[in-house]
């Protein structure tokens, strides 16, 4: 199979960097690679349309953003992600690391993972943040719903620390795939589901967490608040810090409380409460 690379040139590096990869992430792009001046982008030559990557730079008129296009032959993507991937400690309570990394015994709660292409290593702010609430919350029996699960490493943890029914969703097949296999490797039992809000059970969780991106988030809000318990947690992330405000006016509207946010460089995560009816 052969691979189409994009070299971005982004400036400011950051946070259009992030907010760039964010977006391609949506679409067939698997795998990224940050560097000096901005990042390499990787997609399957069947899957590459270049007037949808041109749309995505013309939403973007606080940046100067550009590119340079090439084919390249096969590469060993495994052999990529084990050069690359390194553990990842969040507040010395949960280790995330793959099997290659040595274990890390005094840690409360230890993941571990083969990343591939899937998001949701830790490594980002986003998933940073979501870990750093998991680990303050209570999950003993209860239920959960992560969106956009990535690798599972949210849902991962939160049944390690004892909830009841967790279901994790994302609509990238590479992800849904590894994220069941991630959950095998850590002997916790998790339904995971290929597809977006639409296929989100009908049932009431006590947690909603969705990681995924600003436009997504407001797009779907309503399924998730009517997948949340009365008295519920909804925890969100994705976000930049210029998100704050007018994420957290969105979601009050629909009636829940906000009660903190999580600041991690440019990224934020919002926690909202669920008032009972």
């Amino acid at each position: 199979m052969n691979y189409i690379e994009y070299h971005f040139i982004t400036r400011p590096t950051q946070p259009w960097t992030e907010i760039l990869i964010a977006r391609l992430s949506e679409i067939e792009f698997e795998s990224f690679q940050e560097t000096p001046e901005g990042f390499k982008a990787y997609i399957l030559q069947d899957f590459d349309d270049e007037s949808f990557v041109q749309e995505i730079l013309g939403e973007t008129d606080e940046a100067q953003i550009s590119y340079e296009k090439k084919k390249i032959e096969p590469v060993n993507w495994n052999e990529e992600w084990e050069k690359n991937f390194h553990p990842v400690n969040v507040d010395d309570q949960c280790y995330i690391r793959a099997e290659f990394h040595a274990p890390h015994p005094t840690s409360l709660y230890e993941i571990i993972i083969q990343p591939k292409m899937s998001f949701g290593t830790g490594h980002h702010e986003t998933t940073h943040l979501m870990v750093q609430y998991i680990l303050e919350k209570d999950f003993t029996e209860k239920s959960l719903l992560d969106m956009g699960t990535g690798t599972g490493v949210l849902a991962i943890l939160a049944k390690m620390k004892k909830a009841q029914h967790v279901v994790g969703i994302d609509i990238d097949e590479w992800s849904y795939e590894n994220a069941k296999e991630n959950a095998a490797r850590n002997h916790v039992a998790i339904e995971f589901l290929k597809g977006g809000a639409e296929s989100i059970p009908a049932e009431k969780f006590d947690f909603v967490l969705a990681n995924i991106n600003r436009n997504i988030l407001m797009q779907d809000m309503s399924f998730y608040l009517h997948a949340l318990k009365d008295d519920g947690t909804l925890l969100l992330s994705g976000l930049l810090d210029s998100d704050e405000k007018i994420m957290i006016n969105f979601v009050e509207n629909f009636g829940l409380q906000f009660v903190s946010t999580k600041y991690r460089n440019d990224w934020i995560a919002l926690e909202f409460k669920k008032n009972e009816d």
